[in-house]
This record gives structure tokens, sequence and C-alpha cells, in this order.
């Protein structure tokens, strides 16, 4: 039986400074009103072009990335795996609207997926689409909308970067990940996903979509699309999370008066997204699954599923994963028990992946026991230190 509360395991990797220093962010994180005061005071800051980027770095950016670029992350993929945990590199940077940002995000993606190949401890990539393709196009063609021919050209121009991307993940056997984004692209996204599962998972998952079980529709789509894959001959890949943009569903549903589509409690999502794993388990092999949280109970129901079908840890179908920076007691206790572990470790210049970093701040405050149950993992793991 897996257990969280190992802190010797959870925090093998992590000095008494990296320690001192989690341990001062999350307790900044904890707060949300030093959290809106910390993103007010950023953008000033960044504004008034302060010198703030060291800062930075030593701080928020080395606990939650990578690095800067691809070759910085070898300490910390070598760190994961000396533990037992693979890496995800994913680059990070957001908020780009040029094309010439476009393309660069799309060599990036595939530089990682050649560098994948060529290094077993990283086993999957990943691209976000609104890092691919501009914002207002998803959100026409996810609203049926008609381009325009300067449109279709741009379309068209981003349709042969996301084929690029995975004809590299083919040709490398590197699967990728499409990350999700807000349901106003959506369901372009995921008529995209499965246009390319179709073509690219005849074998095995090749392609993986992601579903954000917040929202109340999820459930049923990630079981028409078994039924899809199924019907038309393919390997369903599926990478499961609860979401990452609650607080912006729900003030533009409210804002443009429609219903909201996220879960009115975090029990209905709790019981969507533990549903969602016992569907992928009961479906086994026939779907491809990497379970993305950091709720512990979520966590240790899939091994219990696992070990009900009586499936091994290795199951090459099967993965957990956590974002890097957090939730360590999961991942590295998971990995001690031979559980296939992957860590999402973003990367980007460090101005540029502020965004992302934003994001996770916001999201640890509004998910009700995280902050406090990181907080005092380490400081159970401090005190035992110290003690020893």
């Amino acid at each position: 039986m897996v257990s969280f509360d190992n802190t010797q395991t959870a925090f093998s990797d992590r000095t008494d400074r990296e320690l001192n220093r989690a341990h001062l962010l999350f307790r900044l994180v904890g707060s949300p009103t030093l959290v809106k005061l910390g993103k007010l005071a950023l953008n000033v800051a960044l504004s008034l072009k302060l010198p703030v980027k060291g800062i930075i770095r030593s701080t928020v950016f080395n606990h939650f990335c990578g690095g800067e670029h691809i070759t910085d992350c070898e300490s910390t993929i070598e760190r994961l795996h000396s533990s037992g945990v693979f890496t995800l590199l994913d680059y990070s940077a957001e908020g780009k609207e040029t094309t010439a940002d476009f393309e660069y995000a799309a060599t990036e993606t595939i530089a990682a997926i050649r560098m994948a190949h060529q290094d077993p401890r990283v086993p999957f990539s990943v691209f976000k689409p609104t890092g691919i393709i501009p914002y207002r196009l998803l959100a026409k063609k996810n609203a049926h909308s008609k381009l325009s021919e300067e449109e279709e050209l741009e379309w068209k121009l981003a349709m042969e970067r996301i084929t690029m991307i995975c004809e590299a993940s083919k040709e490398n056997n590197v699967p990728i990940f499409i990350d999700a984004e807000e349901t106003w692209f959506q369901d372009a996204i995921d008529r995209l996903a499965e246009e390319l599962m179709r073509k690219y998972n005849t074998e095995k998952a090749m392609v993986y979509n992601t579903i954000q079980l917040y929202r109340k529709d999820r459930l049923q789509y990630l079981k028409e699309s078994f039924a899809q894959a199924q019907k038309d001959g393919y390997k369903l890949g599926v990478k499961l999370v609860r979401g990452a943009y609650m607080e912006k569903e729900r003030e533009r549903a409210k804002e443009q008066g429609y219903p909201s589509p996220i879960h009115e409690s975090k029990a209905d999502t709790d019981r969507d997204y533990d549903l969602a794993l016992q569907f992928c388990i009961e479906n086994h092999p026939h779907i491809h699954v990497l379970a993305g949280t950091h709720n512990e109970k979520s966590s240790k129901y899939l091994t219990e599923l696992m070990a009900e079908k009586n499936l091994q840890a290795t199951d090459a179908h099967i993965f957990f994963s956590q974002l890097y920076g957090m939730s360590d007691n999961i991942s590295f206790n998971l990995a001690s028990n031979k559980y296939n572990v992957v860590k999402y470790v973003p990367y980007g210049p460090v101005l540029e992946v502020m965004p992302y970093l934003i994001r996770r701040a916001e999201e640890n405050t509004s998910i009700a026991g995280q902050t406090g149950r990181e907080l005092s993992l380490i400081i159970k793991e401090k005190a035992r230190r110290k003690a020893s």
C-alpha cells in the first residue's frame, strides 16, 4: 500500500536550502491576498522595466521550472530520474501572438521530441494549442464561424505546424500531449485531437487529448471519445486533469449570462475525476491514460483500481503525473513503489514563463487544502532532518 506521508522519500532530492525556499513560497501562495498583491506588484515592476528577473529566477522560477532552455533542464531531469521519476519538458512561454512566435514554439516542441527520442528519462512531449494557433482563429473555429481568406491561410499554416509536430512524434516514437484550454477554444481543439488520433493512434496512443473533469460535460465526453475510437479503430490517449481555468470560466459565464460549465462544488469534480479513472481502467488496455493530479485520494484510488484488475505498477498504458515543484509526496512515493510517474517540467525565458507561474500560484490558492498540505509536509520534513 502506497503512503504519501513519507517525507524523507518525498523530499529526497531537495537540499535544506531548497526546502526552506519551498517553505517560504508555499506560505506566500497560501494567501489569496498576497498572491493578488504580488501579481499586481509584478505587473507594475515589469511595466517600469525594474530589474526583477534575478529575484524571480532565484525564487519561484527555480522552484517550479527546469530552466530557460532545454539544455538547462539536464540537472533537473537527472535529479528526478535518480528517484525513479520521468520528465516531460513543457515549453511554457505564453501570451505570444505573432507567426514568428508560433513557429518558434513549434520548433521548440520538435526539439523536445527529438531530445526525448535520445533520452529514456523523457518519455513524452507536449504542446499548448494557443502557443501554436492564434487565439482568435481557435475562437472562430470553436464557434463554427467562417474564416476570411487571410484567416484560412493562417489556419492552414497552423495546421502545418501541428502536422510537423505530430510527424516528429511518430518518427521519434515519442507520444505527444495536447494541453487543454478554456471552453471557448476547447471544442475546436477536441475536433483537432480526434482527427490526429484517428491518423496517428492506429497501433498505440501517440497523440493524447486532455480532459478537464471540473467541467460538467467531460465525463460524458470521455465516454463518447472512447466509443468513437472503438468505432473508428484507433487507440484513445487521454490525460485526465481537474482543470486550470476555474475562476476565468466562472467569471466569463457570469459576464456573458450563460450557465457556468464548471461544477458547482469540488466534490462534484472529485467524483467525476475518479469515475473517469475507473472508466479508463475498466477499458484497459484500449485507453492509454495519464492521470494528472495533485489529489492524494485520486492517486491512491488509481493504484487500487490497478490492483483490482491485477495490473502491474509498471504497466505502460498508465502514468501518474504532477507538476514540478508540487506534490512531491505523491510523485516520489509512487515512484518508490515502481509506478510510472512523470513530472511536468516547464521551461522557457523567465519573464515569458511568468503567466504560467502566476496561474500556478492562483491555482494553489483556489484549491482547498492544497497549500496547507504542502506546508505541513515541508514542516514535517524540516523537523525530521533537524531531529536526525
